[in-house]
């Protein structure tokens, strides 16, 4: 009973934060009910003892994804009348999306009520001792280890993607040149001059 209960009210959280998440006009708040809905997962992760997820949605998404996207959009000046007009503009666009998602979702839920699929030889089963994160852990390093790797090796790729395109060269600034820096006397940038009472200082 009081599985249930936690379940339907975790749920019915994440679904409103949710769609608050998007139909909020400032993105501060939209941040802040992605967070209440990154919460809501995690409770729901734990419903089906998966403590590992809940743990990386706390931990990863709270912690440092929504909390950077926070920073991020109160640091920018963002023109919420532009935003605005967007919405507006793509609107036809998203609501293709959502029916396509949603059609999606009812399809998988219509295939998970039909049975179980048959497990194919190459799956990995677990033993039912095993903890979840050990489990997890035996897992992807021993059978999917090159499958982790090359996840890891898609993300660095992508990091530097990301620092190549925002290291871009200005022309309208002098660049910092560190060997004249390193190279600089103290009598070439300090003059010791001894000035006269009563005069003033010539430059």
């Amino acid at each position: 009973m009081i599985q249930a209960f936690a379940f339907y009210l975790f749920a019915a959280v994440v679904i409103l934060s949710g769609a608050l998440t998007v139909l909020s006009r400032n993105p501060v708040h939209s941040v802040l009910w992605l967070i209440l809905a990154f919460f809501n997962a995690a409770g729901l992760m734990v419903l089906v003892g998966a403590e590992f997820i809940a743990m990386l949605l706390v931990i990863v998404y709270v912690g440092a994804v929504a909390v950077l996207f926070l920073f991020v959009v109160m640091m920018l000046d963002i023109d919420f009348a532009e935003l605005r007009s967007g919405f507006v503009r793509y609107g036809f666009f998203g609501l293709l999306v959502a029916l396509v998602l949603a059609a999606e979702m009812i399809i998988a839920g219509g295939a998970w009520s039909a049975g179980s699929l048959e497990l194919s030889q190459r799956a990995a089963p677990t033993s039912g001792d095993l903890p979840n994160i050990e489990a997890m852990g035996a897992l992807i390093y021993s059978k999917y280890l090159y499958i982790f790797e090359a996840a890891g090796l898609v993300l660095l790729v992508a990091m530097i993607g990301a620092i190549v395109l925002t290291h871009r060269e200005r022309k309208d600034v002098r660049p910092q040149n560190i060997s004249d820096q390193v190279k600089r006397r103290p009598q070439d940038a300090v003059r010791n001059v001894d000035q006269p009472v009563g005069q003033g200082v010539e430059l």
